[in-house]
This record gives structure tokens, C-alpha cells and sequence, in this order.
């Protein structure tokens, strides 16, 4: 969770009061009966203390450290308890020094999201403090104090968590609305470069049958449906067309043959100059065979073949007759064409 805050503030602060409360129950030292038992819950406050502010690990607290934490408070309670006696000069003065502590202590556990355990923490601190100096120690020993502490951590942390929640939330929306702005943007510029090739193409076809009132010669309709096939070629053939290619498809066609582009997506990885040696290729495949019926057709990604070209002749009835069959209507394979991505080296 990034809470806008640097975290070594966080670690700094907790350090100087944890080193403060050290100093207090040090000056508070003769005040017990046994100082052994406070030595002995001031080195667990330490170290549970230090394990809680370390910068490694994740910002949540782990349930065995939060546990921990738990465990310390209550042992540091009773071995400092059991050693003062509240009649005594200072025995509610800074002898008392392990409300704070645990205070402090849970305070960090619930900034790191264990509340339970903090609030557990608390409710021991509470009963534990009114049973060994009456309710009225609650408020002159600061165990009100301690439990602002938690409450206002928990108040913030959880403040702070929903903030980074909706913040990803935000952020994810804005990246998901910037790639549905990509792609209306790349569907538009689309649309417009297919409209521009349209136009280009049939802008003169179009004129003539204008200007002839829509009368066309057979040469004229035979041309206009050559040219509605290439208008298919540039929605279904997409990048399998540059000039080249265009040229020698027309060619096909207009000598009779029925040439079929189908671009898949299977070389949108290409790059430039691989994309232009594949149509350049496909081209002279086209232009050099004599195929009634012409199919080029991409290959999916992951596969050393970038287009295959396959190219079928129809056997008339003397060539049908002299290989042995029955029917003309099957095809022969006059082409057979795999494109490989990368150049083939010799």
C-alpha cells in the first residue's frame, strides 16, 4: 500500500518514541523491586519493536509477527506490573512506561493492518490495567491514551487502504479508456486509409459510368467486377497487399484467373522490410504461374512460414482423358508456395 507517506518518516518516528519509553523506564529503574523483569520486557519491546519497523517484507503485517507483537504486550504487562507497587514514590509515574509501550507497539501493528491482534492487544491492556490498578488507572496511567493511539490508526490505515484501492481503480479505468481511444483512433485511420484506397481505385470506373449514364460495354462490366474483387482484397487481404502485389493480382485476373488474399493476422509481427520481401515473393509467385484459381493465405504466428501460396489448375477433358480420368472437375496443383519469415541462406 503506498500511503503518500516515505516510509523511513514512519520508521524514524516510531524509533524515537520507542527509544523515549527506553529512556523513561531507565530513569524509572529504581522505582520496581526486581529490575531483572524490566530489563527482560524492555529487550522484547526492542525486538518486537525492530521486527515490526524493518523495511523489508510486505506492508501487511505477517499474522506470526502480529502474533508476536500480541504475546510481547502481554508478557511486558505483567512482568512490569508484577514488579511495582502503585503505594510506592513514582510507582505511577514513569515506572509505569509499558502503557505507552504496548500503546506504541500496537499502534505499529494496526498501521500494518493486523487490527485484530491490535485490538486484542488493547482489550488485555484494558482489563489487565483495571484489575491491577482499578479503573481509575485507566485514564491517570494513559490507557485511554494508548487506545486513541489504535483507534486513530485503524481509522487512518483503513482510510489510506480504500484510497489506494479506488486509486487503482482509477488508474485501471484510465488505462482501459486509453485503449478504447487507441482503438476507435487505429478502427478511424483504418477506415479512412481503406476509403482513400477505394476512391483511388475506383474514382475513373466510377466517371465512366457517369458520364456514360451506366451503358457499359461487356469490357467495362467485366472490369468493374475485377475491381470490386480488389476492394475485397484490401478488407480481407489487409497487409498482403502493396503495389506489387495489387499489379500482378489484377494481371491474374484479367488473363482469367480467380485470385483469393486472406490475411489473418499471421504477419502483423513482420517488420517492414520482412513484410516487403514476403509480397514481393508472393508477387512473382503470382506473375509466374499459370493457375486458374490462386490462394494466398497467412500462417499463424509461431511458425517459420509467414503465407502460403497454393495455386490450382483445372484439367480439361483431353488432359483428364490422357492422365485416366473420368471427370474434368478435378484440379491439379500447379503452385505450391510456403514464404518462410526469414530469407533462407544458401
Amino acid at each position: 500500500m503506498n500511503i503518500g507517506v516515505p516510509r523511513y518518516l514512519i520508521v524514524g518516528i516510531a524509533t524515537l518514541f520507542s527509544v523515549y519509553l527506553m529512556v523513561l523506564a531507565l530513569y524509572a529503574i529504581e522505582v520496581p523491586r526486581n529490575p531483572v523483569p524490566i530489563f527482560v520486557a524492555m529487550g522484547l519491546y526492542l525486538a518486537a519493536t525492530a521486527l515490526s519497523l524493518l523495511p523489508q517484507g510486505p506492508s501487511r503485517m505477517p499474522i506470526w509477527m502480529a502474533a508476536f507483537n500480541l504475546a510481547v504486550v502481554i508478557a511486558m504487562c505483567l512482568l512490569v506490573t508484577n514488579e511495582i507497587d502503585l503505594g510506592r514514590e513514582g510507582g505511577t509515574g514513569y515506572a509505569t512506561w509499558h502503557v505507552a509501550a504496548a500503546g506504541v507497539l500496537l499502534t505499529i501493528t494496526s498501521t500494518r493492518r493486523r487490527h485484530t491482534f491490535a485490538w486484542l492487544g488493547i482489550a488485555f491492556l484494558i482489563i489487565q490495567t483495571a484489575v491491577w490498578a482499578s479503573p481509575a488507572g485507566l485514564l491517570a496511567l494513559g490507557v485511554v491514551g494508548s487506545t486513541s493511539w489504535v483507534a486513530v490508526s485503524h481509522i487512518l490505515s483503513t482510510a489510506l487502504t480504500k484510497a489506494a484501492r479506488d486509486a487503482q481503480r482509477f488508474s485501471m479505468a484510465e488505462r482501459e479508456a486509453t485503449d478504447w481511444q487507441a482503438a476507435q483512433d487505429a478502427h478511424v485511420h483504418e477506415r479512412q486509409f481503406r476509403l482513400g484506397q477505394t476512391s483511388a481505385m475506383a474514382l475513373t470506373m466510377l466517371r465512366t459510368i457517369q458520364e456514360s449514364g451506366g451503358d457499359l460495354t461487356e469490357d467495362q462490366r467485366l472490369e468493374c467486377a475485377h475491381l470490386e474483387s480488389a476492394i475485397r482484397d484490401e478488407i480481407r487481404g489487409r497487409k498482403l497487399l502493396n503495389d506489387a502485389v495489387r499489379e500482378e493480382v489484377m494481371s491474374a485476373r484479367r488473363r482469367g484467373a480467380t485470385v483469393t488474399l486472406l490475411d489473418e493476422g499471421g504477419i502483423d509481427d513482420l517488420s517492414d522490410d520482412e513484410l516487403e520481401r514476403v509480397l514481393n515473393r508472393l508477387a512473382l509467385a503470382i506473375h509466374e504461374t499459370s493457375a486458374d484459381r490462386v490462394i494466398a493465405r497467412t500462417v499463424p504466428e509461431g511458425s517459420d512460414v509467414a503465407v502460403t501460396v497454393v495455386g490450382l489448375r483445372t484439367v480439361t477433358d483431353g488432359e483428364a482423358a490422357a492422365l485416366g480420368q473420368e471427370s474434368s472437375e478435378d484440379d491439379e496443383v500447379d503452385l505450391w508456395l510456403e514464404i518462410p519469415r526469414v530469407p533462407v541462406t544458401p
